[in-house]
């Protein structure tokens, strides 16, 4: 009977220092926005390798549009910049980080999409994306996409800007490569005439190289970019939805815009999106 209790004693005690080791490792829990924002601390999941919208720098620190729309956010819920953490959200692994309770919400490029929606909530949109064309800054061949015939245009392979151009413009070469930073490459080569995928995107890329790159063309797409959390919480998406709204109202919007993006690539800041309170 002593070894049975001291061995039921040992397991509990295991039990225990496991389930404290997995909350201090950032193991979800069943808390909303709200709760977490109440003790003075988020975990907001954006993007660490997309510059101009969700950059992790050199120093430790981060930048960019949708870092200044999570940090306004989280102000209006009660949250200063030092209670935040930032944890890299891949887009393969946004919903899942939501859903385990790894983050409070995400704000990282994220589509608002009827199957997304299946798993996750959306406050929104924070911004209206749609697909365009980055080229050299010297290049005057290509105004928009009704100049494409016969050019060559790169974007990320399985992509949806790929995908569009290899169905809607037939008469385009389309380059794929795994990712942007190789399509820049091929840009500055020449082996490609232009880069395509979502505005903001192409603006965040010639925000880093000013004068060497423009954002050309209208739209020939539309993302709504929403900030993604758990699935059913309706408190904490109408708070956020508010803090958007509110973002807009005070200019801080624009604001983060132009000096995440739009003035160091010289693009002129869009229409400001309509909040969804589906």
């Amino acid at each position: 009977m002593r070894i049975n209790r001291a061995l039921r004693l040992a397991i509990g005690a295991l039990a225990l220092s496991v389930a404290a080791a997995t909350a201090a490792c950032g193991g979800g829990d069943d808390r909303s926005a709200l709760d977490h924002a109440q003790d003075g601390r988020l975990t907001i999941g954006i993007k660490f390798d997309q510059p101009g919208l969700g950059q992790r720098n050199t120093n430790g620190s981060f930048s960019g549009f949708d870092v200044e729309v999570a940090k306004y956010v989280a102000a209006k819920l009660g949250v200063q910049p030092d209670g935040i953490t930032f944890k890299e959200a891949p887009s393969a692994q946004r919903e899942s980080l939501i859903e385990n309770g790894q983050v409070d919400f995400v704000v990282a490029t994220y589509s608002i999409n009827d199957q997304r929606k299946e798993k996750v909530d959306f406050a929104g949109p924070y911004y209206v994306a749609g697909q365009k064309l980055l080229v050299r800054a010297e290049n005057t061949d290509i105004t928009g996409p009704n100049t494409l015939a016969g050019k060559t245009i790169c974007s990320v392979k399985g992509s949806t800007p790929a995908q569009r151009i290899e169905k809607e413009f037939p008469d385009t070469q389309l380059q794929a490569y795994d990712t942007y930073s190789l399509c820049l490459e091929g840009l500055n080569s020449g082996a490609v005439d232009a880069v395509t995928t979502d505005d903001i995107i192409l603006a965040g890329y010639a925000s880093q190289s000013p004068g060497k790159y423009k954002v050309v063309g209208d739209r020939f797409s539309t993302e709504n970019y929403g900030i993604g959390l758990m699935k059913g919480d309706r408190d904490s998406r109408d708070r956020i939805n508010d803090a958007i709204e509110e973002m807009i109202d005070e200019g801080a919007w624009e604001k983060a815009f132009q000096e995440s993006v739009g003035r160091a690539a010289d693009y002129p800041t869009p229409p400001a999106p309509k909040v969804d309170r589906y």
